[in-house]
Order: C-alpha cells, then structure tokens, then sequence
C-alpha cells in the first residue's frame, strides 16, 4: 500500500471513530499532546450529499450533511488535517494532531500499531453487531396464489 493510501486510511478511521473511543485510545498510549499551531481551528459547515436512485440510476441532491474540518502544524513542521461527520470540533482537532504525527516516522508505526488498528477493528465490530441487528429483524414477505379456475 502506497503512503497516500495508508493515509487515506488511517484519517478514515480517525473520521469514522466515535470521539470517546478516540479519546480512550489516546489516553491509554500515554503520549502527550504535541506542541502544534492551528491553522484553521475547527468550524462547522455544509457539504451536499448527492445519490443514486437504484445505486446506479441518475444522481439526486438527496440533503445536507454537517461536517466539522481542522488543519495544524506541528512544531516538526508536519501539516495534520481532518474532516469528519457532525459538529465536535475537539474530534476534529485531535483527528488533525493525529494525522500530523502519523506523517512522521517516529510515531507513525506505534500509532498505527496501537490507535489506528484497534480503532479500525472496533468499527468493523459495531458495524457487524449492526448488521446482525438489522438481519434478525428482517421481514421476508411472500405471496399465496390463489388458485381460481
């Protein structure tokens, strides 16, 4: 996997991780918080979310989505950004000082050992237990044909 895509990666499961996970995580690798500068502090917006009718049909405006971005430098001089789902902007900042580290060879190794990875690996668990939920819920609905001569 190339460095982009490992990016790509690892600020996926910073996005999509519930804020008090990552904070857990955090705190258990007893790491202090880097000395950094905000560029952008975290604000809040709008971005469009756009569908397909089908999966595959023509593309709608289906709604709004919130979206909360932060960018920082660390005093090594690594840029660490983030985007995310919703409105906490300490998610946003932690994601972006997170990503500044994972750029550096220092960090990145354990960080993705022992953040990232159990990050990743608790997602894909709830997402299952999810969709376990949702399959013992599932209503399969059949016709009878009457059978009128």
């Amino acid at each position: 996997m190339d460095a982009s895509q490992q990016r790509k990666t690892w600020m996926s499961v910073l996005a999509r991780a519930a804020f008090s996970d990552l904070q857990t995580q955090w705190a258990t690798l007893d790491l202090p918080l880097p000395i950094f500068q905000v560029i952008r502090p975290a604000e809040i917006g709008l971005a469009q979310v756009r569908a397909r009718m089908g999966g595959g049909g023509r593309q709608f405006n289906m709604g709004d989505v919130t979206l909360t971005r932060a960018v920082v430098k660390l005093d090594s001089g690594e840029m660490g950004y983030s985007y995310l789902q919703g409105r906490n902007k300490q998610h946003a900042e932690l994601a972006a000082v997170i990503d500044g580290l994972m750029q550096t060879s220092e960090y990145q190794a354990r960080l993705t050992r022992e953040l990232i990875t159990p990050l990743a690996a608790l997602k894909a668990e709830q997402e299952q237990l999810r969709q376990q939920q949702v399959a013992s819920s599932k209503v399969d609905f059949f016709t009878l044909v009457r059978g009128e001569d």
